[in-house]
């Protein structure tokens, strides 16, 4: 598996003493950003991967809809 952007960006960080000090001090920040942009790559990659349900079945029937809360009268 490739690097990504972001750890090629990290390995450059480590490199420098500023660079050693400012990665420690947004350690967790850093993870998180990455592990967010991780997910988010994931996430696109599988829209591409299959096509949306509304392409694919049209109009939803009035049954399938979400239920708006109102009580159904006279059934």
């Amino acid at each position: 598996m490739a690097l990504s952007r972001i750890a090629t960006a990290l390995g450059g960080l480590l490199l420098s003493k500023g660079g050693r000090r400012f990665a420690g001090r947004h350690a967790g920040k850093l993870a998180l950003a990455t592990l967010a942009w991780e997910l988010y790559q994931q996430r696109q990659a599988g829209k591409l991967a299959r096509p949306s349900q509304s392409q694919t079945q049209g109009r939803s029937s009035p049954k399938s809809r979400r239920w708006s809360g109102r009580k159904a009268r006279g059934l």
